[in-house]
């Protein structure tokens, strides 16, 4: 489960920027959060607005970008453990309107949890090379964090457990040592690390052809429940079917006594997407992986949307700790019935040229009072109470057109 991910110099982020799933102390959805013994609470959804061009995307890609480093070795070598739901790799870019920060690496820094321990990954990237790169754990509950590895270049310190193992130390430069050893060894703790980041799913649906990339199940029981889900929306469908040789998945109906079959990409935008998108949200749900998706709204219906931001909400639904994050620009969900505070977060850029980050939970009004949990989150977003957006904001002043 993701705790905490901070980066920085990375495309239109050049400084620190933190983004946090552990849950404040707010009391909305008290009974949606994911809870663990002498842990943190963990917020199962994040969901990020903002205008065009503000971040919002380039804070998933730079989480894509740290996870895909760290996996696609790995994947190219053969040498996975879990099943993986990937996007194309993203390259680590330094922020360029400033002289220095194209100079410098870009960093990342991510703390999850598994079952017994919590981990904190940190990885540095200067033009296609590792600058830096640690890993550290400590039991969950307990105060002191074992080092694992710590990189500075190709100097590498091992902590006693890699020690005990006599690991090779001369890599290349271009390699995560992680990835190195996950490739080369059999130690639970690196497999442990491995197996969370090849966990994560990472989509784009900006991107058209990530709704024509399908999970088709053939299991009964998985098949079932995604037709299931499917006439829960209102999608009515009886079966589906994949036929291999004209690779092309087909939906069943009976409409009258008559049963017939639609081949996939004439079915509608929105459903295309939900059901490129269910399977993915179902093994999300089942195994209690990390989901990544950038504009999850676009192309469903608002109503379809909430449908899935209420299965990880729901604890007798999401058993086993899956979270969302995603993007998005509908304003019908930014609602007080939808999220906690702390769930919705904003991208926006500063007078310097560079995106930034912050929560709904910590932004203060006039009065340095909290904004309230009753208020009509949307209806204030779109008044600039949240951050300017000067595109609205002259919208709704009745600002000229030019």
């Amino acid at each position: 489960m993701l705790c905490q991910f901070s980066f920085q110099n990375f495309k239109s982020y050049k400084e620190e920027t933190t983004f946090d799933l552990q849950a404040t102390t707010i009391s909305e959805f008290k009974d949606s959060l994911i809870i663990k013994d002498k842990c943190s609470e963990l917020l199962p959804i994040s969901v990020i607005y903002g205008p065009n061009g503000g971040g919002k995307t380039n804070l998933i890609k730079a989480l894509s970008c740290l996870i895909t480093t760290v996996v696609r070795p790995i994947h190219e070598l053969g040498s996975t453990r879990k099943s993986l739901i990937l996007q194309q790799r993203i390259t680590a870019e330094p922020f360029l309107f400033d002289a220095v920060s194209k100079e410098e690496p870009t960093e990342f820094q991510i703390f999850f949890r598994t079952e017994e321990y919590e981990y904190r990954y940190y990885l540095g990237i200067f033009k296609d090379e590792i600058s830096a790169e640690t890993l550290d754990r400590k039991s969950i509950g307990g105060k002191k964090p074992a080092h694992i590895f710590y990189r500075e270049n190709n100097e590498i310190s091992l902590g006693t457990i890699l020690k005990n193992e006599k690991v090779n130390t001369s890599i290349n430069s271009k390699m995560p040592f992680l990835s190195f050893l996950a490739i080369n060894y059999n130690i639970p703790v690196i497999a442990e690390v491995q197996e969370w980041f090849e966990s994560c799913i990472i989509r784009n649906y900006a991107n058209p052809m990530a709704e024509m990339q399908i999970m088709v199940s053939n299991d009964d029981e998985i098949k079932k429940q995604i037709i299931m889900l499917l006439n829960e929306m209102g999608i009515d469908v009886d079966d589906y079917r994949f036929d291999d040789k004209e690779e092309q998945l087909y939906m069943k109906r009976t409409i009258e006594g008559v049963e017939y079959e639609l081949p996939f990409d004439h079915e509608s935008d929105g459903t295309r997407k939900l059901i490129a998108a269910l399977p993915v949200m179902l093994v999300a749900l089942k195994e209690g992986r990390l989901v990544i998706i950038d504009e999850l709204d676009a192309k469903l219906h608002p109503k379809l949307l909430r449908y899935v931001i209420s299965m990880f909400k729901n604890p007798k639904i999401n058993k086993h700790g899956a979270q969302l994050l995603f993007t998005s620009h509908d304003m019908a969900t930014m609602k007080n019935s939808v999220f906690r505070r702390d769930e919705i977060w904003f991208a926006a850029l500063n007078e310097k040229h560079s995106s930034e980050i912050y929560s709904l939970y910590e932004i203060r009004r006039e009065d340095n009072e909290r904004v309230n949990s009753t208020a009509a989150f949307d209806k204030q977003y779109l008044e600039g109470r949240y951050g300017a957006d000067p595109y609205l904001q002259n919208m709704l002043s009745g600002g000229e057109w030019i």
